[in-house]
């Protein structure tokens, strides 16, 4: 009996220590590494131009190292967070406020059926074909559908301009679920732009999420 016990209690320490590592990141890229969606990225960074940086909204500072910190968008907070798939995603009902040049971050979603975005656009409850310049906005931006069917225009770094119509909402509210295609909320300044938005700015779909501008054309 001693010999059998004098073999239990290191290999309940061993199972102790196993069950007491850290579960491996769901994120797979660190400050400056390559992303394509904004929820690539570890711990409080985003996906900006294809790589991992520090998020402007809530003012992270990892990959920054004592340099000016990035333009906030505008005075609009942060509501609450969102945890999904065990990170944790601010939320907002507000966006900043829309000029005659107003910063965004475009990024792509499938406006087809069986595509990424879920269900139906908002706006006309259909689908629509990628071959068209749609976009869906920003909860704030969005505004309780006051701007749908609206067209706005989206200008490129590469001064590269495209009309396309509103006709969703990219929710800052929520997420996660079957009904956002399991997607977690959007920032609160996206413009979430078709295949054939992309296409026209002349700009690389694989980095994911670029800056651009946009104003009501």
């Amino acid at each position: 009996m001693a010999s059998n016990l004098g073999f239990l209690v290191p290999l309940t320490l061993i199972v102790l220590s196993i069950v007491s590592l850290p579960l491996p990141s769901t994120a797979i890229s660190s400050c400056n590494d390559a992303c394509k969606t904004l929820d690539d990225c570890a711990g409080q960074l985003i996906c900006i131009n294809g790589k991992c940086n520090d998020d402007p909204d809530i003012g992270s500072t990892e990959c920054r190292h004592g340099s000016s910190p990035p333009p906030t968008t505008d005075n609009c907070k942060s509501s609450g967070t969102l945890v999904c798939n065990g990170k944790s995603y601010p939320t907002y009902t507000c966006s900043p406020a829309v000029t005659s040049s107003t910063k965004a971050s475009l990024t792509l979603n499938d406006f087809s059926q069986g595509g990424d975005g879920g269900a139906p656009s908002y706006c006309d409850g259909k689908y629509h074909n990628n071959s068209e310049c749609v976009v869906a906005l920003s909860t704030g931006w969005f505004n309780n559908k006051s701007r749908c069917f609206n067209l706005i225009r989206i200008t490129a770094s590469n001064g590269k301009s495209v009309t396309a119509k509103v006709v969703d909402e990219c929710d800052s509210r929520a997420g996660c679920d079957e009904e956002h295609g399991g997607q977690p909320p959007c920032r609160n300044n996206i413009v979430d732009g078709s295949s054939a938005v992309w296409n026209a700015l002349g700009l690389n779909k694989d980095l994911g999420v670029v800056p651009v501008t946009w104003s009501m054309a």
